[in-house]
């Protein structure tokens, strides 16, 4: 057997082509078997087949067909983020243009650790970061892996400055709605346990966070949301930065969802406060719609990043900076990086701001249409009209044992992919719709299928 051709080098381009028709057919071929949004059969059936495709995972000999039939394998498989019953989780349909220039970056393979490795992508990603965070009102951006690699960094600068300004830690206040990564992030930081401040109707009480800020020893960050993870709300940013200037406290803003609201003038003064911010996450593969992975973490203060700085003489030598080789070390907590900002960068340019508005208004749309239909049905029940594209909402009169069940048989049987949310101490389904190219028989249809199911899962 030949040993298969490099993706880079002359005969890249080559050697790429057919496999990028099999790649291609093994696509299209997986997601017709599969049929629905998800592969019907649950956990179990899944895990047989990927057992039976991959058999013996290291052979003694290859198996030039292996591309092929593992790719089919994990189409089949896979849950379909542009399926209009498709509607979990912040896991967005990819945009083709996206996923065209993640392909060029994993055949190029930039590895931006030192500039030698990734000359162009260093430049290009150092423009491009430095625009998104001029949008948020920041002055510069590092590139993560997504929310929670940003979240942790955020943390990270908030406590390596306030052990140089005051000799102490600093204290993390974050919203009952907060997200997972925040008080994980103080916890893997060695940071004291975080202050949680009640979020009565699902955003953070102004009220509450000033009397925390006005007992509370600093130094303190507050953690603010933008887009909560469970119904998609914002909490009233303005009031916020207003109580943390008073009190002196630092403020980071979780705008991992809501960030993508900046590109739409419709939608975007419901960021009103953003730029308050010493930190603010941001995350593309939500309303980016690109590929896993395209977070970034903008800061306002870049001096802040100084808390980032790391000397290897093999990557970054003083005197190779002196001489003006970019410094790419310390522009994250990774070492090998691949160009994430590529593709980015190439959204950025085809669609522009007005394309990009258009998609973030497109959504929001749907979010409104669906909650409008479950508020007209007899048999459901709305939980809030929509602040961004999730929309929750439950069987009336169910228990929360038979939403569960309901959500659980859709997932196994392949016809939808509803998430779930917690509040009100009741349980509700939640669909975050991610989809621009949703119509209107495909929001009835969902409901529908909530319909049929409940049926089977409440008593009589």
């Amino acid at each position: 057997m030949s040993t298969p051709s490099l993706a880079s080098g002359p005969e890249g381009p080559h050697a790429l082509r057919p496999l990028l028709h099999t790649v291609l057919d093994a696509l299209h071929d997986g997601t017709l078997a599969r049929g629905g949004p998800l592969p019907a059969g649950g956990p179990h059936t899944i895990t047989a087949r990927v057992r039976d495709a991959i058999g013996d995972v290291l052979p003694d000999e290859g198996d030039p067909d292996a591309l092929r039939r593992l790719v089919h394998t994990l189409a089949e498989g896979s849950a379909d983020p542009a399926h209009p019953h498709c509607a979990a989780h912040l896991h967005c349909p990819p945009l083709a243009v996206a996923t065209a220039a993640d392909l060029a970056a994993a055949a190029l393979n930039p590895s931006l650790d030192s500039w030698d490795q990734a000359p162009a992508a260093s430049a290009l990603e150092a423009l491009v970061t430095q625009a998104l965070a001029h949008e948020a009102g920041a002055t510069d951006a590092l590139v993560t892996t997504g929310g929670t690699e940003a979240n942790h960094l955020a943390l990270l600068l908030a406590r390596e400055k306030a052990r140089t300004t005051h000799g102490t830690d600093i204290r993390l206040l974050h919203g009952a709605n907060a997200h997972h990564s925040l008080p994980r992030a103080a916890w893997l930081l060695g940071l004291p346990d975080p202050v949680v401040v009640p979020a009565p109707a699902g955003t953070l009480d102004p009220a509450a966070l000033d009397e925390a800020l006005t007992t509370l020893p600093g130094p303190l960050l507050v953690a603010a949301t933008a887009g909560t993870t469970d119904a998609g709300l914002i909490d009233p940013l303005p009031e916020i930065a207003a109580r943390c200037h008073a009190h002196g406290a630092r403020l980071h803003i979780d705008a991992a969802y809501g960030a993508g609201l900046l590109f739409s003038d419709r939608h975007r003064p419901k960021l009103a406060g953003l730029d308050a911010a010493h930190t603010i996450t941001l995350d593309l593969h939500k309303l980016g719609w690109q590929p896993i992975a395209a977070g970034l973490l903008a800061v306002t203060h870049p001096g802040d990043l100084t808390a980032l700085d790391q000397r290897a003489d093999y990557l970054n030598a003083d005197d190779d900076t002196q001489a003006g080789l970019p410094d790419l070390l310390s522009r994250s907590l990774r070492t090998s990086r691949r160009p994430d900002i590529l593709k980015i960068a190439v959204t950025l340019k085809t669609l522009g701001r007005t394309g990009l508005g258009s998609l973030v208004d497109q959504v929001c749309a749907h979010a409104h249409t669906l909650a409008a239909l479950i508020h007209d049905h007899p048999g459901l029940d709305l939980y809030d009209h929509p602040t961004i594209s999730t929309v929750l909402f439950r069987p009336r009169d169910a228990t929360d044992d038979a939403v569960a069940a309901v959500r659980r048989q859709l997932l196994l049987e392949g016809h939808a992919v509803l998430g779930r949310a917690r509040l009100d101490g009741r349980l509700w389904l939640k669909a975050t719709l991610l989809n621009p190219h949703l119509r209107p028989e495909d929001l009835t249809g969902l409901l529908q299928l909530v319909d049929t199911h409940t049926e089977g899962n409440t008593p009589r």
